[in-house]
């Protein structure tokens, strides 16, 4: 776990970058009125350097770390369901490095336009996430490219702990912005999982600093990992046996990275897998708020409405001890994105 000195140099590092601007944290009435909570605030990252998403704060600060360390340049290559491919496509081109871009076949064609817009090279893989991931790394191997992965597997650990670490500039700017807002810290903070990078970086956060906000995890009840993972015996990590069709798309992961697992598990309060109706509904609400959110980014507002809407979950709220005066936060991960998809290049 980084000292606060370390983290203080990661939020530094993302001012010095050209165009940073803190995204905004915004208090939205409607929507504690909606989820039953005093006061709900969305840390909204559909603006983050243009890019649509928060995932460019992991990409640049492990790629500029990568560059310190590493040696010679060389070209970067990174496996995406989109926002992680555009992220390490545009730090790349900050560097002036070739990048080269694995997606899975079903991407939407217009995640794939914007990692083309950034000058990355676009590699169609069959399949699914995790078979973008295996072609990436194979290829890298072979052709002496360094992999710029958000997920960890054997042989790859230590570029998503740096892709971590990165995130944490998003909760440092949390910190500044509550008291401008005159809001208290939150007494739970829900968010949205895939293969568990961000919800990682929240409990570093969190935890390091002392607070003991409530920490809940969101995924699809299609692509829960993390929720069968901290049910398997012994809390071992495991792979998901959903169909992965979810509506919420960039969180269709079946395994959660296997260097978040061990601080997802001790320092999450409660896991949740929620049906895709809840992300609709959270998109209306964000946008009725006046926030643009994708399916995926509204997760953790859906989370938030199916803990407070459905009797499923009603125990779990119980023990969480929210009321009517709680103050809840949950974070828009990316603006929307279309849901075409696409056969082939």
């Amino acid at each position: 776990m980084e000292t606060p000195a370390r983290n203080r140099s990661i939020l530094d590092f993302h001012r010095g970058l050209a165009a940073y601007a803190a995204t905004p944290l915004v208090a939205c009435p409607e929507l504690a009125a909606a989820t039953g909570m005093g006061t709900v605030t969305v840390k909204d990252e559909s603006s983050r350097f243009g890019l649509n998403s928060f995932k460019v704060l992991g990409a640049s600060w492990a790629m500029s770390r990568m560059a310190e360390n590493d040696g010679p340049p060389a070209p970067v290559a990174a496996a995406t369901a989109g926002n992680h491919g555009r992220a390490v496509a545009w730090m790349a081109r900050q560097m002036g490095l070739r990048a080269f871009v694995f997606v899975p076949s079903g991407t939407s064609l217009r995640a794939v336009r914007n990692i083309r817009q950034e000058g990355a090279e676009i590699r169609i893989v069959p399949g699914n996430y995790e078979d973008a991931v295996s072609a990436c790394e194979c290829e890298s191997r072979r052709r002496g490219w360094r992999v710029v992965s958000d997920t960890a597997y054997p042989g790859c650990t230590e570029m998503p702990c740096h892709i971590v670490e990165g995130y944490r500039t998003l909760f440092e700017e949390c910190e500044e912005q509550l008291p401008k807002l005159g809001l208290p810290a939150p007494d739970v903070v829900l968010v949205q999982a895939g293969v568990g990078g961000l919800l990682s970086a929240a409990v570093h956060h969190y935890r390091a600093r002392g607070d003991r906000p409530w920490l809940v995890s969101v995924q699809p009840a299609e692509a829960s990992a993390l929720l069968q993972s901290i049910r398997s015996p012994g809390g071992q990590r495991c792979r998901s046996t959903g169909a992965r069709s979810s509506i919420m798309s960039v969180l269709n992961c079946a395994e959660v990275s296997m260097t978040a697992w061990s601080s997802i598990r001790s320092g999450v309060d409660l896991f949740l897998a929620i049906d895709d109706e809840y992300a609709l509904a959270a998109v209306r609400r964000l946008r009725d708020s006046g926030v643009a959110a994708g399916v995926s980014g509204a997760a953790g507002l859906a989370g938030l409405l199916a803990l407070g809407g459905d009797a499923r979950f009603a125990e779990a709220k119980s023990r969480l001890g929210l009321t009517g005066s709680s103050h809840a936060m949950v974070i828009n991960t990316e603006g929307p994105l279309e849901v075409r998809k696409m056969a082939r290049e």
